[in-house]
């Protein structure tokens, strides 16, 4: 058995794997790089692999960076089966031809500028009616079924916890006379996600492939969050200022007003009831369509709730609905939002604020000392999110700068990851321990704390692999080293530091800007020092221009 990792190696998103044994090539994810636009641009990157000779793929859950690059896999031929749980099928349905959407706005853009400098136009990743299109290859199957490939071959889906849908994958591989099991652990769920059953233990694996997100922070406990949400939002409502809740569209926004709905519970304390009360009285607006749709997939497959919710359900009460709720389909209700100077609670997707509604709501807010940006997930580095959570004094939006006066939270106990603690007693609960772990979704830092820690507690070898490697599985692993790669990735790794670099000296050249202009203004420049400065500019354009020409 081989497994090559073509994505989320030392970054979190882009999850892309390839397994070869029993004379069948297959996928497990075949997501979309998010974040730095050097990571984003690898999504236009031709697949490693001969899609020809992929035999069916299984998908671990519905979030985009692990299903977002199906429809261009499906566009440039792929027609093999996609098998995933019923509901990671639902929600593709609705999320795969939305990231259609959004490519083609992007794509737009982007030509509208290519068009004005008499460039030839681009054409999308893939359109949302390829999107369309592609969902007619997925194949629902059941939890804790199962599935027989072939007569080699045999998996099974486990509840991940994750997300409504998202599986912990068992895959058997017999070849000769020996059956080999290797598990794809997906995304981890955090231990106590609204809504959702806890992740499954899985009994023994021969390797595990395990995502490590939080491989390095522990999250706060359950009271904590939901106290910690009720002072932030009721603080910032005092002022008569607005909450804006960047949230990703499936999963975080449900979670989020099943525990607002759940506070009428934990009114017994009078301080604590007087805030519920006030959160009460201001509407809570979910403004994005596709988290409307996902919503009402959650309430469509009830039946993977966990316990506690689906006796709430039984009861007639549905957790996702409550007094003061309302959803903004259209573009003119989601501006009407900005236009109002009520106090209110906005839940709106992009969660990492780089595409969608959230930069419209952020546009109107993030100046404003009486209103609060409230982060509850993930932040990948490279996205308007992480500059904001991480402290940025100014940040751009569509263009135009804005100074970050709101206040800025972030609640990391309301993450879909599980963190430190729970990813190694996802390691601990086998009873039949892997002989190798490989850690992927994760960033470099949270990766080698938590294989330090697994190696320590347990003995059980750990590999942080690059991307494009290729290890053959057996008593001992061994990595393929093909010159070829090296050189193509040497390449790559190149390309990426221009990249990066062009998008450093941009801001370089920006702030310089600024900074002589305001001494030009304050006559701070000496009229000897004017002269000279006049030249380096001059010089400075010609080195851009002799850059161009070559």
């Amino acid at each position: 058995m081989k497994v090559t990792f073509l994505g989320a190696t030392k970054t979190v998103t882009g999850s892309n794997f390839l397994v070869e044994g029993a004379g069948k090539k297959f996928l497990v994810d075949c997501g979309m790089y998010q974040g730095k636009a050097t990571e984003e641009m690898e999504n236009e990157e031709p697949f490693a692999f001969n899609i020809d000779e992929i035999d069916f793929m299984l998908l671990t859950h519905a979030h985009i960076d692990h299903s977002g690059r199906i429809p261009k896999l499906y566009k440039e031929g792929y027609r093999n089966p996609i098998i995933a749980t019923k509901a990671t099928c639902d929600l593709c349905a609705i999320m795969l031809p939305d990231s259609g959407h959004i490519q083609e706005m992007e794509i737009e853009w982007k030509n509208k500028k290519r068009r004005r400098n008499g460039e030839a136009e681009l054409p999308p990743l893939y359109t949302a009616e390829e999107a369309v299109r592609s969902l007619e290859i997925f194949r629902p199957i059941k939890y804790d079924e199962i599935i027989d490939i072939d007569e080699n071959i045999h998996v099974r889906f486990n509840d991940a916890g994750h997300m409504l849908g998202s599986s912990i994958i068992e895959i058997w591989i017999k070849e000769g006379e020996k059956i080999e099991k290797i598990v794809f652990s997906g995304d981890i769920g955090n231990n106590d996600i609204p809504l959702l059953a806890e992740p499954t233990m899985i009994e023994d694996a021969d390797y595990l492939v395990m995502e490590s997100t939080y491989g390095n922070r522990l999250h706060m406990k359950n009271d904590q969050k939901a106290e910690l949400f009720l002072d932030i939002v009721s603080q910032t409502l005092e002022k008569g200022g607005t909450v804006v809740i960047p949230s990703f569209a499936v999963g975080r926004t449900q979670e989020i007003l099943f525990e607002l709905d759940k506070l009428k519970e934990q009114t017994q304390d009078e301080e604590f009831r007087k805030k519920y009360e006030e959160i009460m009285r201001v509407p809570v607006y979910v403004d994005s369509p596709l988290a409307i749709s996902a919503t009402e997939v959650f309430e469509d497959n009830m039946d993977l709730f966990d316990e506690e919710t689906r006796k709430i359900m039984q009861s007639g009460d549905n957790p996702l609905e409550f007094p003061g709720l309302k959803f903004t389909r259209t573009v003119d209700e989601s501006k009407a939002l900005n236009e109002s100077d009520e106090s209110s609670i906005i839940i709106s997707a992009s969660g990492m604020c780089d595409v969608g509604r959230i930069k419209h709501h952020l546009k109107h807010n993030i100046w404003n000392p009486n209103s609060t940006i409230l982060f509850v997930g993930y932040q990948a580095p490279g996205t308007l999110g992480y500059s904001i959570v991480n402290g940025a004094k100014k940040v751009k939006i569509f263009g135009e700068e804005f100074a970050v006066n709101a206040r800025v939270e972030y609640i990391e106990g309301y993450s879909g990851h599980a963190d430190q603690e729970w990813l190694l007693n996802f390691v601990y609960s086998f009873l039949k321990k892997p002989k190798h772990i490989f850690l992927v979704h994760g960033e470099p830092e949270s990766q080698e704390v938590l294989k330090q820690k697994i190696e320590e507690t347990t003995n059980i070898e750990v590999t942080i692999p690059n991307y494009d490697e290729t290890y053959v599985l057996g008593d001992k692993i061994e990595r393929i080293i093909d010159e070829k790669v090296i050189k193509q990735k040497d390449n790559k790794h190149i390309k990426l530091q221009i990249l990066e670099r062009l998008d450093i000296l941009k801001d370089e050249v920006a702030d310089m800007g600024e900074m002589i202009k305001e001494d030009l203004k304050e006559d701070r420049i000496q009229d000897s020092q004017i002269e000279s400065l006049s030249e380096k500019i001059k010089e400075l354009e010609r080195q851009i221009v002799r850059i161009i020409e070559n």
